[in-house]
């Protein structure tokens, strides 16, 4: 007997029964998994974006001076005295403080050491050897987040976010410092390349982890980045079934479970280094918050404009972008809510992504004590919010309804003007860097007569008064040569020396035994200075311009004493007081057609040595 035919629902039948199913929310990862990469005209590859990047971090690793004292005397020294035996050493590497960690170091002082065993090996060579190190694993990172942008976003995106990091002079300065906030930087770009990139399953715990290892070994505040999205988890987590729901504790477990086992081991190599238990995390966030005796206020407070001005002339138009981007994208939903063919999870995603940078920036603009180095973190994020800001302009300048405003401005027109402002921008960012440049190079370019044996030896000693912070370390000093202090106007703290004694395991002994004359109150120490009569070198840096001005007795002009110095060598150094600021923030060529006020005006950074 045949089957009967069943009879086709009608659409209203359909319907009816559809209303009695209960719609359930859908992660947004699932959707986006199923997208096709997207190819455009601004598709790269992961290779050639790694070049360009990598080309930008090598001219900073071979030209940037350094910026601030503190990379020197906090890291760069203790890294020379693990791989020398001997060091110049803070207050914070004082076992009674101890909030620097010696993982950092060690790890540094690993690679620098590499060097030793390839061909014509100095300690200039090490630094540099380090710092090219430096560029490549930033170069790494950068490419990881580019890809994860280019994936996620858009390629159009993705290329704008090359272009405002190699064009700036803040990828120029944060590059290839040797400083924790770089390090946090490096590693904030790889978990949030995890956070990002959804394609193969959601990667919450790598990128907790990622930025973990950022906040434990470099900069812990710089950990909070990650807090947008790890809110992000957590909203989409309570909006999923049960399932998923226990899918996201998981990997947020497992993030925090990675964090913990970070931390524990730091704690160990610090422990070995400090002989007690210390975690250095914890003495920074102490320190730093929780400090009754000034904390880092001590060392210099500014206004809450120091970081718009500061990130402006390191930034130029890409930093205007990155504060307009949230406005722009919100003006971008209201006028063209069809077209942009969002859904509620992926515009959330979006807003996600402009968070960390506009977070960053307000709670630091709040402290008091700023350095330009505390933005180092956020810099990748202001790249992105820069790359969508001016992706969104685009897309609403582009905009061809006849009936629109934006619609009636020649598509030649708008084209014509989005470029000049690009290569402005870049134009704006080499004439900086390389205003940087030869302004200021001179103290990594003073030394090299030292390793001649007529003119310097061991057991010599290299002074500095007022110019201590300009020294780049002792990596620029050959085998045996120390630096010394002579007293100058300066009232803080200066550091003192690792002490060379063996003891104990015999290993870094300088690391725990017990340190004079440090404080965490930068009050002046009288015992870090030296007699003048000792000094075999001294470093002074001479500015003729300021001759009529009377100079005070601590800091007289060295270089005009003949008798009693002699010129080793002299390099130009700008005289930044005397310097119109459009000549300090960016190369004025000294030509004649330029005015007069304009023009840099100069020193002369000089090693003398004093006559016997």
């Amino acid at each position: 007997m045949a089957p009967k035919a069943v009879p086709k629902p009608s659409r209203a039948a359909a319907r009816a029964a559809g209303a009695d199913k209960k719609e359930t929310f859908v992660h947004p990862s699932a959707k986006h998994a199923r997208k096709k990469a997207i190819r455009d005209a601004f598709a790269m590859e992961p290779i050639s974006a790694f070049y360009i990047f990598l080309a930008a971090n090598a001219v900073a690793a071979l030209f940037s001076p350094i910026q601030d004292c503190d990379e020197t005397f906090n890291y760069w020294e203790p890294t020379h005295y693990l791989g020398h035996g001997y060091g110049l050493q803070t207050w914070e590497y004082s076992p009674d403080y101890a909030i620097r960690s010696w993982l950092y170091i060690a790890i540094h002082a690993a690679v620098s050491n590499i060097r030793r065993l390839l061909p014509h090996s100095s300690k200039v060579a090490e630094f540099y050897f380090l710092r090219y190190i430096l560029a490549f694993g930033c170069a790494l990172c950068q490419t990881l987040m580019w890809r994860a942008v280019c994936l996620a976003l858009s390629p159009r995106v993705g290329l704008f976010f090359i272009l405002a990091l190699v064009s700036s002079p803040g990828n120029f300065h944060s590059s290839t410092a040797y400083l924790p906030s770089s390090f946090a930087m490096y590693m904030a770009m790889v978990g949030a390349a995890a956070f990002i990139n959804w394609r193969g399953g959601l990667k919450t715990s790598q990128g907790i982890f990622w930025f973990a290892v950022g906040g434990v070994l470099g900069w812990p505040f710089a950990a909070a980045l990650c807090i947008p999205f790890v809110l992000e988890e957590a909203f989409f987590a309570i909006l999923s079934d049960k399932e998923r729901f226990f899918e996201s504790f998981i990997r947020l477990a497992r993030g925090a479970v990675a964090t913990l086992l970070l931390v524990v081991f730091d704690t160990a190599i610090n422990t070995f280094f400090y002989k007690k238990v210390e975690i250095v995390s914890w003495n920074i966030i102490k320190y730093n918050i929780f400090s009754t005796r000034g904390g880092p206020d001590l060392y210099g407070t500014e206004p809450p404009s120091f970081y718009f001005k500061n990130l402006l002339l390191n930034f130029h138009i890409w930093f205007i972008f990155a504060l307009l981007s949230l406005p722009l994208f919100l003006l971008q939903k209201l006028l063209f809510r069809r077209a942009a063919g969002e859904t509620f999870q992926t515009g959330l995603r979006t807003l996600v992504f402009l968070s960390p940078f506009y977070m960053w920036l307000a709670i630091f603009s709040l402290q008091p004590h700023k350095e330009e180095r505390f933005m180092y973190p956020a810099y990748p994020f202001l790249a992105l919010n820069a790359a969508l800001g001016i992706h969104t302009c685009l897309t609403i300048i582009g905009n061809g309804d006849p009936k629109s405003l934006v619609g009636r401005i020649p598509a030649k027109l708008k084209l014509g003007v989005i470029s000049m402002a690009l290569f402005s921008s870049i134009a704006i960012g080499l004439a900086r860097v390389w205003g940087l440049y030869t302004g200021y190079h001179a103290p990594l370019s003073l030394y090299a007569p030292l390793s001649d044996p007529k003119i310097g030896g061991p057991g010599d000693t290299v002074c500095f008064g007022k110019d201590w912070y300009r020294f780049p370390s002792s990596f620029f000093l050959p085998r045996d040569m120390h630096t010394k202090f002579v007293r100058s106007e300066f009232r803080g703290l200066l550091p003192g020396e690792f002490s060379e004694a063996r003891t104990g395991f015999g290993f870094w002994s300088g690391t725990w035994l017990p340190t004079i004359g440090l404080n965490d109150r930068n009050e002046e120490d009288l015992g870090k200075y030296v007699d003048l009569r000792s000094c075999v070198f001294l470093v002074d840096t001479q500015f003729p311009a300021r001759e009529q001005e009377q100079l005070p007795p601590s800091e007289p002009d060295y270089a005009k004493d003949v008798k009693r110095w002699e010129e080793v060598k002299c390099l130009p150094f700008l005289d930044a007081q005397r310097t119109h600021f459009l000549a300090r923030a960016l190369w004025v060529p000294d030509w004649a057609i330029v005015p007069e006020r304009f023009r840099r005006r100069w020193g002369r950074h000089c090693l003398l040595k004093q006559r016997r």
